[in-house]
């Protein structure tokens, strides 16, 4: 199957379909990450780990794997980068299939040969340059005497020319071609990890691109081309001007939870990592949930702080009622939009929402309504194990009856099952993003944020003065909070505070 060339946008749905219902996973080392999260919780993933001079699991025994787990009865993912085609071996490992008997599918995917390019602003053709491409590897030696390409003809092509994987013989191959005739002004590009939120361009001419790059100590992978066409990026070049590119973004969130900031952080260009803290799991004990199920008729308030906590307390809901009719005549207090936002979509009115999302916010809400008052009233407040004390004493103290009832159980996460720790330790990143109390103390916990900030040079956002506060406390000071305590409103206080920078 092909990844595509890493924007996890650019999977095929057939591919998204296939990864989803995996049992066991392949994957190269230029797969994007974030695709990989759409895997059962329990399929194998294995990092075959091929770069140019590095292959993590040898070929031979790459092939016998990809046999040996089919054989065994799994439904296999061989995930490769790009096409699997297309200058990979996928051939090769098809025909070992074959060879065994394996039954199999081939999954074209979206090929950097265009992709890259497109993403840089840059058409391989153009009826005003030309209407023809020619695609190479570079991997081969351009002065070998037994290469099989015809530098002289790729030289006088008159077409586009691009070239995968040969960003290390950069000099040696803009020397041929021009030897063999092709003019020294003729516009080039290298692209740089297209497509991510790392993407790179570095613009020149065939005569002076090999020296632009090593100056920079321009690196693989990238994309090479030359011709014309490179002159229309700076007209359409539409993906490096979003806010959010060239940063890195680390997600400290629960896979399961994760996808609409990752959604929202990738619309603004950035490159995200998902490093989660947080598993939810249910609650240690589950008697006082139990109570509220069975006395619903007895409250007048349900109050949610999180999306988690509606989709757990309905999770266990709907296993002993049929109707939502059976939550009675409560009313229902939604702290924060994305909170609110589900509960609508299960079509349940949102009869309170305060706009600070903080617990004295809360209370606020409730003392200030002129159509509401919770004294004397039943108030079952449905959040997880481990949560701020405040919110229900705030409550209490404006009279309200409160039940504090946990509907799951946040606990640390210690697996790296997409393999980010490692990359966040070899590769960096611009930012941490922390959306909850618990996700920072785990994090610091595994971690010492203050040792991998100070290390890698890391800024720190935060979702809202609660988790501020928990920041704080371990010694460290967000350079970003959000002002609407949200996932638009983080992605909103990110961008403006990298454009200010």
């Amino acid at each position: 199957m092909g990844a595509g060339p890493g924007d996890p946008g650019l999977l095929t749905c057939r591919g998204a379909e296939l990864i989803a219902s995996a049992d066991v996973i392949v994957s190269d080392a230029l797969v994007n990450s974030s695709l990989l999260s759409m895997a059962p919780a329990d399929a194998e993933i294995i990092f075959a780990g091929k770069r140019s001079k590095y292959h993590t699991i040898p070929q031979n025994e790459l092939n016998q794997l990809l046999v040996d787990r089919a054989v065994s009865g799994k439904k296999v993912i061989r995930l490769k980068g790009g096409d699997p085609f297309i200058f990979g071996r996928g051939g090769e490992e098809a025909e070992s299939l074959a060879t065994s008997g394996v039954p199999f599918e081939i999954v074209p995917g979206v090929s950097s040969i265009s992709a890259v390019p497109a993403y840089a602003g840059i058409p391989v053709t153009h009826r005003d340059h030309c209407s023809s491409i020619s695609v190479i590897t570079g991997h081969e030696q351009s002065d070998n005497d037994d290469s099989t390409i015809d530098w002289s003809y790729l030289a006088q092509e008159p077409g586009t020319k691009i070239i995968l994987m040969g960003v290390e013989r950069l000099r040696l191959i803009t020397d041929t071609l021009l030897e063999n005739g092709l003019k020294s002004t003729t516009p080039a590009a290298l692209i740089r990890w297209g497509t991510t939120g790392q993407h790179q361009t570095l613009v020149g001419e065939l005569s002076n691109i090999a020296q632009k790059a090593e100056q920079i100590n321009f690196r693989s992978p990238a994309v090479i081309i030359f011709g014309s066409v490179v002159k229309l990026r700076k007209d359409l070049n539409w993906f490096e001007v979003r806010p959010l590119s060239g940063q890195r973004v680390i997600v400290t969130r629960a896979i399961t939870q994760s996808n609409k900031l990752k959604l929202l952080l990738n619309k603004q260009g950035a490159e995200v990592i998902e490093i989660p803290t947080i598993r939810l799991v249910e609650p240690d004990d589950k008697e006082p949930l139990k109570d509220v199920l069975l006395g619903l008729g007895s409250y007048q308030w349900l109050v949610f702080t999180s999306v988690n906590g509606v989709e757990r307390f309905f999770s266990y809901f709907f296993k002993g009622f049929d109707d939502l009719r059976d939550l009675g005549g409560c009313r229902i207090a939604a702290v924060g939009s994305a909170t609110a936002s589900r509960l609508k979509a299960m079509h349940l009115k949102v009869d309170l929402m305060p706009i600070e999302y903080t617990a004295k916010g809360i209370a606020k809400a409730f003392e200030e309504s002129e159509e509401f008052s919770i004294e004397n009233e039943n108030v079952a407040l449905l959040r997880a194990q481990v949560a701020n004390p405040d919110l229900p004493k705030a409550l209490e103290s404006i009279g309200a009856i409160v039940d504090d009832v946990p509907v799951y159980k946040n606990v640390p996460e210690t697996e790296d099952r997409l393999g980010n720790v490692t990359r966040l330790s070899e590769e960096g990143a611009e930012w941490i993003i922390f959306s909850s109390s618990s996700a920072v103390e785990n994090f610091d916990s595994r971690f010492d944020l203050i040792r991998t900030c100070n290390k890698l040079k890391i800024k720190i956002a935060s979702i809202g003065p609660q988790t501020t506060k928990a920041l704080v406390e371990i010694g460290v000071r967000p350079e970003v909070e959000a002002k609407v305590h949200a996932d638009s409103g983080l992605v909103d206080a990110l961008c403006a505070f990298v454009k200010d920078s």
